[in-house]
């Protein structure tokens, strides 16, 4: 299982109320991550020990430049960014480097998977005109 790490703590309370269900990834990432594929989504450094959030489903894999994203990518990234100056911001201390409009960034949305959604049951009762 692939895993969707990030590094910074931050997220974890972002993630867990489901307000993030995104992540921005400089460079072409789509090799890395695809549709329906399964990810262990953690929190921690590379070489220490990482806090397990939960398991997710990817639900869309897009690769374009930074300055293509809408405000609304940015936000699913980081709820509390909608500009892409912001994020441009944070990328840069992410990975160290500067960060322009024309790099090519990876939107990877993703779901989390629960063992039983509420209201689900209900939800698909009868799909299909079969009921059990």
């Amino acid at each position: 299982m692939e895993v969707l790490n990030f590094y910074s703590t931050i997220f974890a309370d972002q993630l867990k109320r489901g307000r993030k269900t995104a992540t921005i990834r400089l460079g072409d990432k789509s090799h890395k991550y695809r549709k329906s594929q399964a990810v262990l989504v953690t929190i921690g450094f590379q070489h220490s020990p990482r806090e397990k959030i939960f398991d997710a489903v990817i639900d869309q894999v897009d690769v374009m430049r930074l300055r293509d994203l809408s405000p609304r990518d940015i936000e699913h990234d980081n709820p509390e960014f909608r500009r892409h100056e912001e994020l441009i911001n944070f990328l840069e201390q992410i990975y160290g480097r500067e960060v322009t409009l024309d790099d090519i960034v990876t939107v990877v949305r993703f779901s989390q998977i629960v063992d039983k959604p509420a209201g689900m049951t209900e939800m698909v009762k009868g799909f299909g005109g079969a009921q059990n």
